[in-house]
């Protein structure tokens, strides 16, 4: 007890006295500490909202949905109350600005949302849109879009409605599903009349039920389902929602958590870091007690005891500043969420991240430690014996295995299953390794190639780097990283927005018009050929699903073992072919052959894509049997293809040869590429204007549309890399003050040799130029591999190199450095050298 009590007490004796240094290593851990507790609090809340809002979620205790009229029901006699709709995609007009866009028309009959509402400016118009009257209430993000006003009209086919509300908010609707598909609403009474439910249409049928409280939805369902799936009725519940809703924000929670785990680490690296120069500096006092008899344990814990107390002050300021940013969080992810946060102290996150710094802390200043351990007495006599080989100390080794397994078990935590933890610790290892081997070739190479010829200042500040005590490395590690993340996620971006920019390239279309009739076809073409377009594509479409593979239909594949059961997919989708001979552009035969069929009895052999068809494990051969509206076909797989499904085109999954489905029920989509925007958007209002049934996509409006999405993606996943970057220049502000000592002395050194002020000023300048330099461009090294590896293995997609992001990132991470670097020299070097010694 003694033994505990005196170590305890020469732990705080020195620990006051250094207290500022051993704080500074605090500063390293607080950010990657906050950002976890925050992340974990925030998730802890929405899963609390999730659960209490579930209803509000669905709008009801029960949605059935087809795309076909879903017909009576047994379970329309036990609800309290039901409610219709259908919804569509479809072109929409508005007449006083002359512009249409393609949005989510639902037609609605009831009172649905039996549970939230629809939130509409104003709040009347939630209940009067449905009054029977033509009325309609218009998406926020479209009456922006085109200046409209309530009590202005929106043409929905060949039906004007009066727009009697702004729609804020609706169940289920977050900002990116309002930005990808809008809602205009509108009574169900008006649907037929609009023209716009004819073949060839999307058409979703929905219905609602509410059912007497405390009733046990799931259980009263079950009866039905079977009968559910073979008519291809989709249920869902509030348990149901609840279940996919929490599991996606879960997911985003964890990647999110793995974020900031990332800054934790590169706090972690900045304590080493630092723990290891306040190591250096306390080895003569080590030996003193030593000397005095004090064993290597005891001297060991006496350090290890502040470290410790360094890491609890760090862990749970951490936590508090967590505690306090999670209250920003929801406006950071506010177009992400479906539910609305409330914002409270989570206390097992806050237990979370205070055990987790303490321990991660502890465990990343060890490494240094142990130098203290082998420190022999001599050392008081001869500063510079040195200590035993460090490299063979087993302990060393010990740490180094716990801190991967730590890295493995954080990731297992976060992740689904062991290979992507695996995967995870392997980056986190590689990236580490990468540059801590980028830093050590770079002082290696200084110190063996530094060419004389250079100027006095350039040759002193690039022999800074590999000086006594430098914290080169570390510094290159934390910046490095940081900059790497932040980098690769702009370069990832700018690579999907230049693969989706079609209409800016010379051979691609950029317009599709589709859900033509039969009938309109010949007119839509004299359209748009009237304008001066050409007619790049006229592609007829069919719609079936399948109903036999290889004579096993539905309902005896469920009931094979999970081994032998085909994709579920391949009988619950709705295929959309086409028919032609001949390969397009996009495709490429991968194996076998397209037959032609030339007479009534030759077999119809059809070609999959490939990748779709390796997916759901169609092979060569296999008799398929599609229901063509209601009529049987039977067909064989005679070939796969590759389909670049990226292309502007009519991509098809499946393709059936000529001659089978000429007199199919059908729909037409028609592609053309206009020259100029103003061209498309006069093309596209006076097709609309004329053929209200047909939809029109405009690739320059999916650009915009997709910019803007990326953008909010990019913003948060940009918020918490800054915590990164955040947490290397904290690193970098520490190891600068740390290293201050040692600067004034270099300092007064070349002061007294006769070095003016100047000259010291350039060579710091210098110095923090080549630092900030290495680092950031180590880090734009390592984004561009990712990038590369991303691009061709997840993406698949030519890689293009980001030049000027780049070196704006580099002059960005290297001015930073530089400013930080000389703000934190300036008064050593204006103080003549006799004024610092005496202080």
């Amino acid at each position: 007890m003694h033994r505990i009590s005196w170590i305890l007490k020469m732990a705080l004796r020195d620990f006051r006295k250094n207290k500022a240094k051993l704080l500074l290593f605090v500063s390293s851990i607080v950010i990657g500490i906050a950002a976890l507790v925050a992340i974990n609090s925030f998730g802890d809340n929405l899963e609390h909202d999730i659960d209490s809002q579930a209803k509000e979620l669905l709008g009801a205790d029960l949605v059935l949905e087809n795309n076909q009229p879903i017909g009576d029901q047994e379970l329309d006699s036990m609800a309290q109350e039901m409610a219709e709709e259908v919804n569509f995609a479809s072109m929409v007009a508005f007449p006083k600005s002359g512009e249409s866009r393609l949005v989510q028309v639902r037609a609605l009959e009831g009172d649905y949302p039996f549970y939230g509402q629809l939130e509409t400016v104003p709040g009347a118009a939630a209940k009067g849109f449905r009054d029977g009257a033509k009325k309609a209430l218009v998406e926020k993000i479209l009456m922006d879009q085109f200046d409209a006003k309530v009590g202005d009209s929106v043409r929905v086919g060949k039906v004007f409605f009066e727009i009697v509300g702004e729609l804020h908010e609706a169940p289920g609707q977050t900002g990116i599903t309002a930005t990808v598909a809008p809602v205009v609403y509108i009574p169900m009474a008006y649907a037929d009349a609009t023209g716009l439910i004819q073949y060839g249409s999307r058409v979703n049928y929905q219905r609602y039920f509410k059912f007497a409280e405390n009733t046990n939805v799931d259980d009263l369902i079950k009866p039905y389902q079977d009968q559910w799936e073979e008519d291809h009725v989709d249920a869902d519940t509030v348990e149901d929602r609840k279940r996919r809703t929490g599991r996606s924000f879960e997911n985003l929670s964890d990647f999110l958590s793995l974020v900031a785990f990332i800054a934790l680490l590169l706090g972690c690296v900045g304590v080493a870091s630092a723990v290891n120069v306040f190591v250096k500096e306390k080895l003569p006092s080590v030996a003193v007690l030593r000397c005095l008899g004090v064993s290597s344990t005891d001297t060991f814990l006496i350090y290890l005891t502040q470290i410790m107390i360094m890491g609890l002050i760090g862990s749970i300021l951490g936590a508090f500043l967590g505690t306090l940013i999670q209250y920003v969080l929801p406006q950071v992810f506010s177009d992400f969420l479906p539910v609305e946060v409330t914002v409270q102290i989570s206390w097992a996150a806050v237990g979370f991240g205070v055990l987790t710094g303490l321990f991660i802390s502890l465990l990343f200043a060890l490494l240094p430690l142990l130098k203290i351990r082998k420190v022999p007495p001599m050392m008081t006599l001869r500063t510079d014996a040195e200590v035993a080989k460090f490299v063979r100390d087993p302990w060393r080794w010990l740490v180094m295995i716990g801190i991967a397994v730590f890295i493995f078990g954080f990731s297992l935590m976060l992740l689904d299953g062991w290979e992507q933890a695996l995967g995870f610790t392997v980056f986190v290892i590689l990236a580490f390794g990468a540059l801590w081997l980028v830093g050590t070739a770079i002082m290696w190479a200084i110190r063996k190639f530094l060419p004389l010829s250079l100027s006095y200042p350039i040759r002193q500040s690039l022999a800074n780097l590999y000086r006594p005590n430098n914290q080169t490395i570390s510094l290159i590690a934390t910046i490095g990283l940081g900059t790497a993340m932040i980098s690769t996620l702009f370069f990832i971006q700018n690579q999907l927005l230049d693969q989706v920019q079609f209409a800016d390239k010379e051979d691609q279309p950029n317009m599709l018009f589709f859900d033509i009739q039969t009938n309109q076809v010949d007119k839509v073409k004299a359209a748009v050929k009237k304008e001066g377009l050409p007619v790049m594509q006229e592609v007829p479409i069919v719609t079936m699903r399948l109903d036999e593979i290889n004579g096993i239909d539905k309902s005896e594949n469920n009931e094979l073992p999970d081994d032998d059961q085909r994709s579920r997919g391949l009988y619950n989708r709705e295929f959309r072919v086409t028919y032609r001979d001949t390969l397009v552009e996009s495709e490429k035969l991968a194996e076998g052959k397209l037959y032609k069929v030339e007479s009534e009895r030759d077999s119809i052999f059809v070609s999959f894509d490939k990748g779709y068809a390796e997916r759901t494990g169609v092979k060569l051969g296999d008799e398929l049997v599609f229901n063509v509206q209601g009529r049987p076909l039977t067909t064989y797989v005679g070939s796969f293809r590759e389909v670049n499904f990226r292309q502007v085109s009519t991509n098809f999954l499946v393709l059936f040869p000529a001659n089978v489905l000429e007199k199919a029920p059908k729909f037409h989509v028609v592609i053309t590429k206009s020259k100029t925007d103003t061209q498309a958007a006069k093309v596209q209002n006076e097709i609309v204007r004329a053929f209200p049934n047909i939809s029109v996509i405009n690739l320059g409006t999916i650009v915009d549309t997709l910019e803007e999405i990326l953008s909010k993606i990019s913003f948060v996943i940009q918020f918490m890399a800054l915590f990164s970057i955040v947490t290397g220049i904290l690193v970098l502000i520490s190891s600068l003050i740390i290293s201050k000592y040692q600067r004034m002395k270099e300092s007064i050194l070349l002061r007294t040799l006769g070095a003016s002020s100047p000259v010291v000023r350039t060579i710091n300048t210098l110095e923090y130029f080549f630092l900030g330099s290495l680092a950031s461009l180590s880090g734009i090294i390592l984004s561009f591999i990712a990038t590369a590896l991303l691009s061709i293995f997840v993406f698949d997609f030519p890689v293009r190199w980001a030049w000027a992001e780049a070196a704006v990132i580099y002059v960005i991470i290297t001015a930073i450095t530089v400013v930080l670097g000389w703000l934190n020299g300036k008064n050593i070097i204006n103080k003549p050298p006799m004024e610092i010694l005496r202080g």
